[in-house]
């Protein structure tokens, strides 16, 4: 195939990028490096300096043989997102071209405002560029699993059956995103929606949970072609927060009571994912809609899994609970339904003791460049 991945900068387009060419598939990359330019802005540089595209780039086709086209540009510039996909043209677009924080997306008007607008428009134009130059190409978004946001009934994979006075019919799963970065994906998924039914395009949307995880075959090649790895409140995950407060000798720190339950997945498992669904491709006209993660657990359960990952290391980790600074459900109903990709032949790599030690130690390495003061929260929902 030929695979056109969109964000190729980012912590999960570039081992994606890495994992496709090494599969054989002619792969492109495109990235403006905005996530680069917010996180210098508000002091929030990941853990590892990583080179820029053109260089990994570079650096992988040494090792491996393999080439990977890079575009550097604006995707919310119509006339590039239109010319990059006329002279590529793709038969697959991996779409991960968002600003991709919550928090940053809560900061105010201007990182509203620009979260809003990047989004959409990046959305949008990939959209009317695969209608005007490649009306065959399959496009796989990444969605999360926070457009849902904690409902008390099951979550089922994008699509609700409802039986109303007598009558049934099929609707996208309601969504109750609990930032504006979440709600922009909303906003995806009824955009894609309205012209995969109007226009017939072929979509898949993959509502993807918190991902961890520094290690795939090809990032393990060599430390230059590792991917982007964020601990502070605006990029770091909280799987990333707690495993630098292990290292570093600070208490983990859990926003209020710590009952938030989340779905998880290793970043083996993303690339694992993707893949499946590009060799599955949805149907003309057709929104197929995936609910990614491999397991579910607390915000308390996963402190005490890195506590005690942590004390088999010598590190003597402490816990912590701070007062919340997001507005969220602290203790609620949480049960989706992730089998999709698992019926189409995922395998998963669960969360285990050696997961995280390996982290842990990778993470050791580059102790001294930890800045403490980018772990506890800088943003307030309130």
């Amino acid at each position: 195939m030929r695979v056109l991945i969109l964000g190729g900068d980012g912590y999960l387009g570039w081992p994606t990028a890495m994992d496709f060419a090494a599969a054989g598939h002619d792969v492109a990359v495109a990235d403006n490096y905005l996530r680069r330019l917010i996180a210098e802005k508000t002091d929030s540089e990941a853990l590892i300096p990583t080179p820029t595209l053109s260089a990994r780039a570079r650096r992988f086709e040494a090792l491996t043989g393999k080439k990977i086209k890079v575009f550097i540009g604006d995707l919310a510039d119509s006339d590039l997102t239109f010319n990059m996909v006329r002279q590529f043209q793709p038969d697959t677009i991996v779409h991960y071209a968002e600003q991709p924080s919550a928090p940053y997306s809560m900061r105010g008007f201007a990182e509203a405002r620009e979260t809003f607008q990047n989004n959409l428009d990046v959305t949008f134009n990939v959209i009317w560029a695969v209608m005007e130059h490649a009306p065959e190409c399959h496009i796989v978004k990444l969605g999360t699993m926070g457009e849902y946001g904690t409902p008390d009934i099951d979550i089922e994979e994008g699509w609700l059956e409802i039986e109303h006075k007598g009558r049934k019919d099929k609707f996208l799963f309601p969504r109750a995103a609990g930032s504006l970065y979440h709600t922009t994906k909303v906003l995806d998924t009824d955009l894609l929606w309205f012209y995969v039914r109007t226009y017939g395009l072929r979509v898949t949307d993959l509502m993807q949970g918190p991902v961890y995880g520094m290690s795939t075959p090809e990032a393990d090649l060599d430390p230059a072609l590792g991917p982007n790895f964020h601990y502070d409140d605006i990029f770091g995950t909280v799987v990333n927060r707690f495993l630098v407060q292990a290292v570093a000798g600070i208490p983990l720190t859990v926003y209020g009571g710590g009952g938030q339950t989340r779905g998880y997945l290793n970043l083996r498992d993303t690339l694992q994912c993707v893949r499946l669904a590009t060799e599955h491709p949805a149907a003309k006209g057709e929104l197929r809609i995936y609910n990614q993660l491999t397991e579910t657990f607390t915000v308390n359960e996963l402190a005490e899994r890195v506590r005690r990952a942590g004390d088999t290391m010598g590190l003597k980790v402490q816990i912590k609970s701070i007062t919340n600074p997001r507005k969220e459900k602290e203790e609620h109903y949480y049960n989706p339904t992730f089998s999709g990709l698992i019926e189409l032949g995922l395998k998963p790599n669960y969360m285990t003791d050696e997961v995280l030690a390996d982290m842990i130690e990778r993470i050791i390495a580059h102790k001294n460049a930890i800045a403490a003061e980018r772990i506890m929260p800088r943003v307030s929902w309130n």
